[in-house]
């Protein structure tokens, strides 16, 4: 049963692609990475999943599901962590599609918050604000913030990128938590190692697929490779669908 399926996907920023003629199915309860250079288009296709922008060509179909199933985690750096808004705040507002922008909490929507926040080791951090956090901290906290949105699929951008190892096995624990609930997990990674031990399945991405399958059958040096040729190739000003000669 599939969760989202991409057909001809073509996204970019101001009509420049970044990722091109992407094909392929996600299935429910899937563990994929995204893996591939920098300049590669990974981040920018978990914006697309996303919806948070939406395609130059081709479509991002959800079979079963609409958007609000979908739960985006941005990479850390996108989060301004000078905004005034304490732990418990940040992480209630993953609740605002039930609560809506400026509705109350009821007393089921604290208890959510605060098993969230036990369940990524910050019980105690709730009146914190979020700028005298390390950066494991705010990553425990974000992850907290999906938890109540309880979402079928789950898009991670560099989930484990500059935190300590002992929160990134946590965090690595809860996601595969979540694949034991039939979720279906989507992370963009740059640690091999995690890829091969945690996700089974992988897509490497150089603007286009270079493979997408079993994670042992797409991360061999061949395609490694040839993802680094394929991503120096394209042309960043070039117009759709235009590469490097």
């Amino acid at each position: 049963m599939s969760a989202i399926q991409i057909r001809n996907l073509t996204l970019g920023y101001d009509r420049h692609p970044a990722v091109h003629h992407l094909d392929g199915t996600i299935e429910q309860g899937d563990m994929l990475a995204v893996v591939g250079p920098n300049g590669a288009g990974k981040s920018t296709l978990l914006k697309g999943l996303a919806g948070a922008i939406a395609p130059l060509g081709g479509t991002v179909e959800l079979p079963r599901l609409g958007r609000h199933d979908i739960a985006y985690l941005p990479q850390a750096a996108e989060l301004d962590r000078s905004f005034p808004i304490t732990v418990f705040e940040l992480v209630a507002m993953g609740l605002w599609r039930r609560t809506g922008l400026f509705g109350g909490l009821s007393r089921a929507d604290r208890q959510a918050v605060g098993d969230a926040l036990a369940a990524v080791g910050l019980t105690g951090f709730e009146r914190r604000a979020i700028g005298t956090l390390s950066g494991g901290q705010m990553q425990r906290m974000l992850f907290a913030r999906l938890l109540v949105q309880d979402a079928r699929v789950i898009l991670l951008d560099e989930p484990f990128t500059a935190i300590d190892a002992r929160t990134c096995a946590d965090l690595l624990d809860l996601v595969r938590r979540w694949n034991a609930e039939q979720r279906t997990v989507v992370a963009v990674l740059h640690d091999m190692e995690t890829v091969r031990q945690a996700f089974p399945r992988s897509l490497l991405l150089a603007r286009r697929a270079i493979a997408w399958g079993h994670t042992a059958d797409v991360l061999t040096p061949e395609n490694m490779l040839a993802a680094r040729r394929m991503t120096e190739a394209f042309d960043d000003h070039a117009d759709i669908c235009t590469e490097a000669a």
